[in-house]
Parts: structure tokens; C-alpha cells; sequence
């Protein structure tokens, strides 16, 4: 077969790739090797960080490329790559106006989801990450069917919920008439939905990127094809003239006038890579099992050059372990519960090691840290009474819903007192005593001094702004007193295929690879190793994607 473009992978990079060489007139095949489209993509958040993006002007957002370089030499260090951060800043705003402009994605901006380190130099408090719209999944017709659906721990009874005003509702029901009825219009809907559709048609966050982006491809003549893995690029006199994909028991011979894509999703799921990687042995990734470093092998075996040298190889994320009925179990990311007042994280010790309320990467570096010569990097979430009836914890649903499940099934700890708890969680009663003691002593008054929580606006976005003077601190004295542990995980990986400005491989000698590009988390982030703000996978993965596809074009 022949086309223009080959696209290996469907998230938020590749399909954006692929929309927008189709869009300037080439003829373009994505081969997904899950039997679902979207990717990582399709489980996240949805937010994409975009410093200067065209609505900043809309929320009264001042913002300038000369601060957010700034902010990304902060960020990055040593391992700051001034060409592709260039080539990034000055694209993001472009991109975000031509796929607003040209396809079905629509963006929607937030003036308070803050950088994770607004006080460092160039740091915003808000304005700089932009979420896509929710999307009635009914708009994609058959291919609504072979959409990924998103991490169903992220869901309430199935419900995916936005970022924003509906999160707010939600984490409100019990405490607001007007939050409670949104809410229970939310679950009708879904409950109507699932019985004619199967699953629920209002999509959010990052699901509803991807099918925002599923969408425009179908509108772009993008052929689409699942179930269908890249196993080798063809390579002739140093150029990637195509691949062979194996698609309905056989391999395919693609043969590409002007490139191939790899946006595979990075190797949070390829053992071998990780083992190499990663200092810790047990890891748990909530990314799609498809993700098992095709990309980068395919490229390596190209003459590509893959970087392992940042100092943090993946986007680090607590996780707990959530058991299902069939007997496996499924994965809660922890990004919001940490932040709330009453919430502690100590280790086996019994020790706090970080401002809970930080990023969750900052979280695992810290964790890292704390727990230097130990067998297994985990920890705990301590809370009282008060605070997990009125917010959860993790997986566990804050009230009216049930406490029992959660206990009978082991992921919750609970104890009528600290001693207690400390024994059924395995950590140290004593040192656990003396914690929650000392960290009640200033609680009281809404202070941290060991470690600042609440002392940033990232930090008191996820806080409760009814709590005060902190909306992050308050005391742990309720009984009886709960636990779930936490261990590491990851939002994607870092380590990548080394690219120029145009997205295109580069080989050992910084050297172009004729036909070959990659994006996404195939690709070495931007970010050298850091997280600095909400949507810094997604940011750089779409906008990479838009200049591949004009690159690919002749457009750039």
C-alpha cells in the first residue's frame, strides 16, 4: 500500500500529526496497535500547558514567551533545549488557534489551575493550561464504539467528570442543594445513556480530546486502523521509506512518500526499559498496556537516537492499588486528595516527608528520597473521620456513599486510634503518634512549618476554600482514623527519541533521519526530567504533532 504519512499511534500527538497533514492535502494512515483509538490520551485529564495561548486575553491573563522561557530554564536546568522550547512557545498559541479554527477540537481555559511552581521565576498562578470542551460522543457515530474508554477509577458510578465547575460540584453534593442536583442530572443522564449507547455520550477531559481529535481525523479522510501494530520501519540508503504493520493476521507493507510518525506512547509498560530506568522495582502505570516502548525500539532500530539521561525518566504519579471484582485490580491516581485539610502522607516510619499538597511528581521525588536503602518506595495517606466523609480518600467516595466496601476489600485501613491504624497499615505506631501529634500542634492555627503545605496556589487549588486561614491544613483528631497506601506510578515517560524543532529523529550525530518524526511521549520531553504545570504532556505532544504535519506538507 502507499500513502503520504504513516502515523504510528493514536493519542493527542499522533493524531494531531495526522489531522493536520491530511488537512494541508496528504493522504494519511494511523495504525493503532490497541483495538481502540485514543491512547494515554484517552485517560487523562485533557489539559494541555500552552503559555501565550489566544484566550489568555479572555480570562485577563498577561503572559509573555520571554517569562515562559524563563520558566521552563527554571524548570529544566542543565537539560534545557533552547531550540525545541523555542520552537514550542512559539507554536503552542498557533496550533491551538488552527485546530479551534479548522477541525472539531475545542479548548476551554482556566485562570486559576496554577504552574506547579507559580512562585519560581516566570511562574504563573493560572491562565496557562486550557482543557478541551466536553463532547457528546454520539458526534462520532460507528467510531464511537471503537473509542477508548477512560480509567474507570477516575469515574463515579462510570460518570466521567470535568475539570472545573463540574468537579466542584462534585466534590460538593453533600454539602450544596444546588451542587446535589447537578450531580444527580449527571447520573440520570448516564444512567439513560448507558441503556440505549452502552456507556455514557458526555465525554470530558481527555476522552473528550481524543474524540474531539478522533472527529476531525474521520472529517480530514484520515484511514484509521486498529488492532494494527508498526513491527519494523522499512529503511532505504538511511531514509524511512514505510513500515510493515500487521493487520488482520498478516503483515502490510506501507510504503510513505513523505514520512512516518512514532507516537506509540512511550515505555511505561515495556519491562525491560523500565527495569534499566527506573531505580525502583515495583511500578504501577494506569497507561494503556498497549504502551510498550514500540516507538523508541522502532526508531533505535533506524538509527535514531534515544536519550536516557534526564534525571527523572518518566512523569511520576502516586498510585493505590484498587481491588476489583474479577480479582485484579485497577489504578487510582492521586492528584487532588493529597491537598486536602486533614490529609497527611508519612512513610513506614511513620514520617512525613513532603508538602502533601505539591505536584505529584514533586510527591515520588520526594518519596524517592524518604526512602533511600529501603526494599519497597510506599507510602501512606493518613486521614480522620471528618475529613474522609467530607472529601474521600483516593478511590474511597466522601459521603452519603459507603465506607464498608473499601474496608472489607483492603484498600481502606481504618483504627479507632492512631496506634491502631499504625498497626493494620505495617508503620510505626510510635513515630505515627509523634507526626500527627506535632502536625496537629500547628494545624490548629492552619500552619505547616515543616513543610508548607498550603503555601503556594497550586497548592490551594485542590484545597477546601471553606477551611481557614489554610484551606490545606487541618488537625487529625477525629477518630476513628483511616489509611490507603500509595505507590509509584507514572503519567507517561520522558526518556525518548531525540528530535530537532521540526519534530524529525535525529541520529547519533544530531543528524535528521529522512522520513522519520516522533511525538508524544515517544519523544524526549521538552521538560528535562521536570513537571512544571497541568498539561505539559499534552501541550507539547499536540503542538509537536501540528509541526510534524506541516513539516511533513512543505507548510512550516
Amino acid at each position: 500500500m502507499q500513502c503520504d504519512v504513516l502515523v504510528a499511534g493514536s493519542g493527542a500527538g499522533g493524531l494531531a500529526a495526522a489531522v493536520t497533514a491530511a488537512k494541508h492535502g496528504l493522504s494519511v494512515i494511523v495504525a493503532e496497535k490497541a483495538p481502540v483509538f485514543g491512547g494515554t490520551t484517552a485517560r487523562s485529564g485533557g489539559w494541555l500547558w500552552i503559555p501565550n495561548h489566544p484566550m489568555q486575553a479572555q480570562i485577563g491573563v498577561a503572559d509573555s514567551v520571554e517569562e515562559a522561557a524563563t520558566y521552563l530554564l527554571h524548570e529544566t536546568g542543565e537539560k534545557f533545549d533552547p531550540e525545541r522550547v523555542n520552537a514550542f512557545l512559539a507554536a503552542g498559541p498557533r496550533m491551538v488557534e488552527w485546530f479551534q479554527r479548522e477541525t472539531a477540537v475545542r479548548f476551554e481555559p482556566s485562570a486559576t489551575f496554577s504552574d506547579y511552581h507559580p512562585d519560581a521565576p516566570g511562574g504563573k498562578p493560572g491562565g496557562r493550561s486550557i482543557v478541551a470542551a466536553a463532547y457528546d460522543g454520539r458526534a462520532l457515530g460507528p467510531m464511537f464504539a471503537k473509542l477508548a474508554p477512560p480509567l474507570p477509577e477516575l469515574t463515579v458510578f462510570g460518570v466521567m467528570i470535568g475539570s472545573g465547575a463540574e468537579l466542584v460540584h462534585f466534590m460538593r453534593w453533600s454539602k450544596s442543594a444546588r451542587s446535589a442536583a447537578f450531580v444527580a442530572r449527571r447520573l440520570l443522564g448516564h444512567g439513560l445513556a448507558r441503556l440505549f449507547y452502552g456507556r455514557g455520550v458526555r465525554l470530558t477531559n481527555g476522552n473528550a480530546l481524543a474524540a474531539r481529535l478522533l472527529r476531525s481525523a474521520l472529517d480530514a479522510g484520515v484511514e484509521l486502523w486498529d488492532s494494527a501494530p508498526v513491527v519494523r520501519l522499512v529503511v532505504e540508503s538511511g531514509a524511512v521509506r514505510g513500515a510493515l504493520v500487521r493487520r488482520d493476521g498478516s503483515e502490510v507493507e506501507v510504503r510513505t512518500r513523505r514520512g512516518v510518525v512514532l507516537a506509540c506512547g512511550g515505555f511505561p509498560h515495556d519491562a525491560e526499559r523500565r527495569a534499566r530506568l527506573f531505580a525502583h522495582a515495583a511500578h504501577f502505570s494506569p497507561a494503556p498496556p498497549a504502551n510498550t516502548g514500540d516507538g523508541l525500539r522502532l526508531a533505535e532500530a533506524a538509527g535514531a537516537k534515544v536519550d536516557e539521561s534526564l534525571p527523572q525518566p518518566a512523569a511520576w504519579v502516586p498510585v493505590s492499588k484498587v481491588p476489583r471484582g474479577d480479582g485484579s485490580f485497577g489504578l487510582f491516581p492521586h492528584f487532588i486528595d493529597r491537598a486536602k485539610p486533614g490529609v497527611i502522607a508519612v512513610t513506614r516510619k511513620g514520617e512525613r516527608f513532603v508538602n502533601e499538597a505539591n505536584s505529584y511528581h514533586d510527591f515520588i521525588q520526594a518519596l524517592f528520597r524518604a526512602s533511600a536503602g529501603e526494599r519497597e518506595v510506599t507510602a501512606w495517606l493518613v486521614t480522620d473521620h471528618r475529613a474522609i466523609r467530607a472529601y474521600g480518600l483516593g478511590f474511597v467516595k466522601p459521603r452519603p456513599l459507603p465506607l464498608a466496601p473499601h474496608l472489607a476489600s483492603g484498600y481502606l485501613k481504618r483504627g479507632r486510634t492512631v496506634e491502631e491504624l499504625a498497626a493494620a497499615c505495617g508503620v510505626d505506631a510510635a513515630g505515627l503518634e509523634r507526626t500527627i501529634a506535632e502536625y496537629n500542634r500547628h494545624a490548629r492555627t492552619g500552619s505547616d512549618p515543616a513543610f508548607g503545605k498550603g503555601g503556594t496556589a497550586y497548592n490551594r487549588f485542590y484545597g477546601d476554600p471553606d477551611i481557614r486561614p489554610n484551606p490545606c491544613i487541618a488537625p487529625i483528631e477525629t477518630p476513628p482514623f483511616y489509611a490507603v497506601q500509595v505507590h509509584v506510578g507514572d503519567l507517561g515517560t520522558y526518556a525518548g527519541i531525540v528530535t530537532n524543532a521540526n519534530a524529525q529523529a535525529l541520529d547519533a550525530n544530531r543528524r535528521p533521519i529522512p522520513g522519520l518524526y516522533a511525538v508524544g511521549n515517544d519523544a524526549l520531553s521538552i521538560m528535562g526530567g521536570n513537571y512544571p504545570g497541568p498539561g505539559i504532556t499534552l501541550g507539547p505532544a499536540m503542538t509537536f504533532g501540528w509541526i510534524a504535519g506541516r513539516h511533513l506538507a512543505g507548510a512550516a
